[in-house]
């Protein structure tokens, strides 16, 4: 199949067929596991030491540069390391233009090691549009968002933010995450890099770590592979094939957490009695209109406020059966997170509270099961804590 054939396939297509090198030698269908760190010197792939490269990493990059829409794509050892990776090519005095809502190690990283070899970070809102305009007059070197954030769920005009970027001399990097590849392509939206966790909606299996960065930029490329080994940050084999693994039923995963999830945001709203509901997709959301242009579904996180006290709060976790308490998202199980004591703790109290974490905020990654299940849980909970 030529390549110009293969940019015609379709999510789904792309999503089980592509990476599928490194297995003529045997017909084997599925590529194996190539579980070595050292390799022959002069063989055909190039290989050296794994920490250089290794089939499995070329074939998940191929999958993920397909899926989002990009010419290079990149894996690291988790979404940290991804994140590690695109910092670690700025100079002291660079400055960061940040959204304010930002995953609690994203914050972490920023604050307590790259601040330290001076580079700088402004946090602003950047769902309102006067901040947008303002990205200029800060210089950035590299503007970073999430869409959707986390735990607050913000969803921010990738395009007008890439244009104000870009005016201003910048780049942007886009945390993908929370949308995954199958619902939202920020490279397409004029972001310069595509970040991703894939140890969640890509992976899916809650059972391996990685992350990558994707570009249609051969510089930006040539910068993250030079990262991936200068900077020890590449993944392991056998993850990358889990990974893979994982990617091949992405889609169809990602579209029941996004029935699930909607479902379960409407339950919420309609009888929880919450202060607030927050889901891409519900009309209620601040940014509706935008994510429905944006992304092709709301994905599968909801969070809540029941405005709840914290004892209150934990009880409530505490005493569900099918949303585990844990810190990760996007895999076939559900969980439950308090982030202002779990993903979010290493964010100071004030500056959680000002972007609205609070002690009574809940985010619930959704999973694959029955919703009808799920609701009756988080409906039992509810009714054990308030009476």
């Amino acid at each position: 199949m030529s390549d110009t054939g293969r940019e015609s396939w379709g999510v789904e297509t792309r999503s089980v067929h592509l990476g599928a090198r490194y297995r003529e030698a045997t017909g084997a269908v599925v590529p194996p596991a190539f579980l070595t760190s050292t390799f022959e010197s002069g063989n055909p792939g190039g290989f050296d030491y794994t920490r250089s490269g290794n089939p499995n990493f070329r074939n998940l990059e191929e999958v993920l540069a397909g899926l989002e829409g990009a010419s290079r794509a990149t894996v690291f050892a988790s979404g940290v390391s991804a994140i590690t990776a695109v910092v670690s090519t700025l100079a002291s005095g660079d400055r960061v233009v940040a959204e304010e809502n930002i995953y609690g190690c994203t914050f972490r990283l920023f604050d307590q090691v790259f601040e330290k070899f001076g580079v700088e970070i402004e946090y602003l809102d950047l769902s309102v549009a006067e901040n947008v305009a303002a990205i200029g007059g800060r210089a950035p070197r590299l503007v970073w968002v999430e869409s959707p954030t986390n735990p607050l769920l913000k969803v921010i005009d990738i395009a007008a933010v890439a244009d104000a970027a870009h005016a201003a001399g910048a780049e942007l990097v886009v945390d993908n995450t929370f949308a995954s590849s199958c619902l939202q392509r920020p490279l397409e939206l004029g972001a310069d890099l595509s970040l991703l966790s894939t140890t969640k909606y890509s992976n899916g299996h809650s059972d391996a770590l990685g992350g990558a960065v994707c570009s249609n930029s051969d510089d930006w490329g040539d910068k993250m592979v030079f990262a991936q080994k200068a900077l020890g940050l590449h993944p392991a084999p056998f993850d990358c094939w889990l990974i893979q693994r994982g990617l091949k039923t992405q889609p169809l995963r990602v579209a029941r957490h996004c029935e699930n999830a909607l479902a379960f945001a409407e339950f919420l709203e309609r009888e929880s009695g919450a202060a607030m509901v927050r889901y891409p997709f519900l009309e209620s959301h601040p940014q509706h209109e935008l994510a429905r242009r944006q992304m092709s579904g709301g994905s599968g996180i909801v969070t809540a406020d029941f405005g709840l006290d914290l004892e209150q709060t934990r009880e409530f976790l505490a005493g569900l059966e099918l949303f585990t308490r844990a810190e990760s998202l996007g895999g076939i199980e559900s969980l439950s997170c308090h982030p202002a004591s779990m993903t979010h703790a290493s964010v100071p109290r004030e500056t959680r509270e000002k972007v609205g974490i609070t002690d009574s905020l809940v985010r619930f990654s959704v999973g694959i099961e029955t919703v009808e299940d799920l609701i009756a849980d988080v409906r039992g909970g509810l009714a054990r804590v308030t009476g």
